[in-house]
């Protein structure tokens, strides 16, 4: 039996700090996070007057550093409690939280903290500190590097200090500052796919504002359990993830790493997740790849179940009527779909998908299997939510209605402009390009294009600067192929190019496992770098995206294509921190093999 809905509305929590004040006031032996304990390899639950008490002693290292309030505190943590504590902490103390990707280059870490000022910084161990080290003489304003294990004993940086020693014994009650909800509560670097990052200001009230709107739009319960997995230093996961419980006073438990994602989704056993399509997408592709080794009847049975599983859906939805094929689902869903469900815990009530589209193909097996996937749309800029489906309006192919309080139209170009009390208060020391997104009625330039239809649901249908021109004139949104490409188990990653081409060409990684098995078939050395890009892969290759690709105009078809065996990777500088490609940094590493894609023509 779900428990009553308590939710914290913004005028009553004020700030981010006064949010989580509220929360202990008002219940503070609820469960508030599930720690996981690595000596004893156990979850613990800590209550909200536990995590208080634990904020109050870092609150009393915070104020020991003389920082006065509006300065900048930088965090590149995991997830974890630290991370939420010390948010908490500095956001009490009128601090302005600046979040890092755990993996960012060190030289993209150390643009943001010159540029914002920061002055302490808090990092996980020596993966960290190693980076850190080779860009210390640039972060000449950070006068506090704390970590939470050892990473030096001897002639160490003097601004260096473990959490054990910085961290007081104990401290006063957790205190918050009077402050204004318009305050900068953070800044927030935008991923950067198609420049340098920006710093994205949200104040207090831009993110306790779209935290209360999307909980009246997906009602959220005290007993729901999120598992938080997105990096926090991601708006949607900061938000969704941490804001969001709070304001509901549900629970969170951090992941310990997205490797034992699987292993926690079964410990854990959450009813919220909050994911990217790329989680889904993976979830998928295993799903195929072991369908592909089971008998002929297997698979027939599962692409009935999400046959069936699909009317279902639309059925409760109120958009298709009943049909004898429904008395299946009973048998079904206890053969095929309750299985697949154990292996996300058995009791995940939704999972909302943002950050970018998923395929409607993905999002129709899973809502066929009976996971309620609510996709959603948003930008850091929103702070970062402008509209999401919910459980009693889903349509899978758009990314839901907009938010309470937010508004959203269709600007003469296609493109989709927002506003409401979510907007960022601008980006950090760049009035220019504020200028440049945010217009003199207050209208968010989102760069996207999208259709809006009678029911006010939004449809992105592709990005304003990310069109793909032909030399013939043809324009192609390339994420909808690469979409296309990368749900063939074979392909991991998928770069589509042909910008003043006469025709599409494709960079594309392949699974490794899939890989090894491709080349058995064909009889080749999958460890052979030359194999891969030999006339009999190429053609093998090209076949399967074609085949993906079936439905597309003929000007979208890929016509030549290189292979490639790594991953690219956040460290690399190829993708953002939340899986996006950048598309820039990849034509510069493979500008040859490009040109020889076009060689002759």
């Amino acid at each position: 039996m779900r428990q009553q809905v308590d939710l914290i509305k913004p005028e009553v929590a004020r700030t981010l700090a006064g949010l989580f004040r509220e929360r202990v006031r008002r219940t503070p032996q609820g469960r508030a996070y599930l720690q996981y304990l690595q000596q004893e390899e156990r979850w613990q639950a800590r209550t909200w007057e536990d995590v208080s008490t634990l904020a109050g002693r870092w609150q009393a290292a915070l104020g020991r550093e003389n920082l006065d309030p509006g300065e900048r505190v930088a965090v590149m943590l995991k997830n974890s409690l630290e991370w939420v504590l010390f948010d908490l902490a500095a956001a009490g103390l009128g601090l302005v939280t600046v979040p890092l990707f755990v993996n960012d280059r060190p030289e993209n870490f150390a643009h943001i903290l010159r540029e914002t000022g920061a002055r302490l910084l808090l990092i996980e161990g020596l993966e960290q500190w190693q980076r850190v080290e080779q860009v210390s003489g640039n972060l000449g304003d950070i006068q506090r590097i704390v970590t939470l294990q050892t990473v030096c004993e001897k002639d160490c940086d003097p601004r260096l200090a473990e959490i054990n020693r910085w961290l007081p014994a104990t401290g006063a009650a957790f205190s918050v500052r009077d402050a204004d909800p318009q305050e900068l509560a953070s800044v927030v670097y935008t991923s950067g796919t198609t420049g340098n990052p920006k710093g994205v200001m949200l104040s207090h009230a831009n993110l306790l504002q779209n935290a209360y709107a999307g909980v009246s739009q997906v009602v959220i319960y005290p007993d729901d359990l999120f598992l938080s997995f997105l990096p926090l230093s991601h708006t949607l996961e900061r938000t969704a993830g941490y804001y969001v419980p709070m304001m509901a006073g549900a629970c969170v438990a951090h992941v310990r790493t997205v490797e034992q994602l699987p292993e926690d989704l079964m410990a854990v056993r959450p009813t919220i997740l909050i994911s990217v399509p790329r989680i889904f997408e993976r979830i998928h592709k295993g799903i195929m790849m072991k369908l592909d080794g089971r008998p002929v009847v297997a698979r027939k049975l599962f692409y009935l179940t999400v046959s069936t599983g699909w009317k279902r859906f639309l059925r409760a939805q109120g958009r298709d009527g009943w049909t004898p094929q429904l008395l299946l689902w009973p048998l079904l869903q206890r053969l095929v779909a309750a299985p697949v469900l154990a292996r996300l815990g058995g009791r995940l009530r939704f999972t909302i998908s943002g950050g970018a589209s998923l395929s409607p193909a993905i999002s129709r097996v899973f809502l066929g299997l009976g996971v309620n996937v609510l996709q959603g749309y948003g930008l850091t800029e929103t702070s970062p939510v402008i509209a999401v489906n919910t459980l009693e309006d889903n349509l899978p192919a758009s990314v839901g209605v907009p938010l309470p309080g937010v508004e959203a139209k269709i600007a003469a170009n296609g493109e989709l402009l927002a506003r409401g009390p979510n907007v960022m208060l601008g980006y950090w020391k760049n009035p220019e390009a504020t200028e440049q997104v945010i217009d003199r009625a207050g209208w968010f330039h989102t760069g996207d294009m999208a259709k809006i239809d009678d029911q006010r649901h939004i449809t992105i249908t592709g990005r304003i600067k990310e069109i793909i021109v032909l030399s013939t004139g043809e324009k192609v949104p390339p994420e909808d192929v690469e979409v296309a490409i990368v749900q063939n188990p074979l392909f991991e990653q998928a770069m589509v190019v042909g910008e003043g081409r006469p025709y599409l060409t494709a960079l594309v990684v392949v699974n490794v496992a899939q890989w090894e098995r491709q080349a058995a078939k064909l009889g080749v050395d999958p460890k052979d770098p030359a194999t891969l890009n030999s006339e009999s892969v190429h053609q093998l290759v090209l076949a399967k995206i074609g085949r993906r690709l079936v439905r597309f105009p003929g000007y979208a078809q890929i016509k030549r294509v290189f292979v490639i065996h790594d991953l690219w990777t956040v460290n690399e500088g190829l993708i953002t921190a939340t899986l996006k490609i950048r598309r820039k940094q990849l034509l510069a590493k493979y500008a040859r093999e490009v040109e020889a894609l076009y060689a002759g023509h």
